[in-house]
């Protein structure tokens, strides 16, 4: 598994060396946009608004801003010194919580947690201290240049660590339009919705759930790959430096032309001169 990030868990004064694996994986399926005459991929190039040109990596700052269109230019050495003062390669457990208090609406990513090269003792003493306290570490990280809270529990004999967002990355209930003050519905009503959900309850069992929309595409592109539907993106033919050449020496000799004719025509009356002398 692709080790993503490295570091040490830290709560107290015992340290950890750990490393970090995603514990998810996108399984959308990824679909180009071709150009409908030659079904040539689309690319999407940097381009400035207003000078017209195409920008560079190395020409692009970062900016905030502060006003439409006012920015504040931020150097690239500053925001990584910003950076490395801030990100110390640690996860420090600041509390100790229960789980059930952390609404899943905070939960952002998952992340295995591996003991790294002397670790596996202090690795093995956290997990089970917090299985036995039925607890879960709410720890602080850096990750991609951002600070990060993370909560740190066991999954199936592994520590995971999820990053969730601070109270103030999480939008107002309150602002969603349109959600009713009260329940205006009758006791019959409540009782018959109870009895739906107690008859639809079960236990959770994630292999039975699969995603039947990814499934049928893959159905339809398998049926695709052969006969008529499969298309070939047309090559962008080089330019041909011979062609350019040719046409270049030929525009040359088209100029010269027309100055080799009045040449010519000034040699005649020259010769009408001497024959005149003889």
């Amino acid at each position: 598994m692709h080790t993503i990030w490295k570091g040490t868990i830290s709560f107290g004064l015992v340290n950890i060396p750990i490393k970090l694996h995603a514990a998810t994986e996108d399984k959308d399926i990824k679909l180009r946009s071709l150009h409908k005459k030659c079904h040539s991929p689309i690319q999407y190039e940097k381009i400035c608004p207003v000078c017209g040109e195409e920008v560079e990596a190395g020409d692009i700052v970062k900016g905030y801003e502060i006003t439409k269109g006012k920015f504040v230019v931020l150097e690239q050495d500053k925001l990584e010194d910003l950076r490395k003062t801030t990100e110390e390669k640690a996860v420090e457990i600041m509390d100790f919580i229960d789980m059930r208090e952390i609404d899943p609406i905070y939960f952002n990513r998952s992340y295995y947690m591996s003991p790294n090269e002397g670790g596996v003792k202090a690795y093995g003493l956290l997990r089970k201290a917090l299985t036995e306290s039925k607890k879960v570490g709410l720890a602080r990280i850096v990750m991609r240049s951002k600070e990060q809270l993370a909560v740190i529990r066991v999954f199936e004999n592994t520590l995971l660590m999820e990053t969730i967002h601070y109270p103030d990355e999480v939008r107002n209930s309150a602002d969603v339009p349109n959600v009713p003050a009260d329940d205006e519905v009758s006791k019959k009503e409540i009782e018959t919705a109870i009895l739906l959900i107690d008859q639809l309850t079960t236990s959770f069992e994630p292999e039975k759930y699969t995603d039947e929309y990814r499934s049928s595409l893959m159905e339809l592109i398998e049926s695709k790959r052969t006969g008529k539907d499969l298309v070939t993106a047309k090559v962008k033919v080089p330019e041909n430096n011979v062609t350019d050449l040719m046409a270049a020496l030929q525009a040359s000799i088209d100029r010269t032309q027309p100055a080799k004719k009045m040449a010519k025509r000034t040699k005649k009356p020259a010769a009408k001169t001497k024959a005149k002398e003889a």
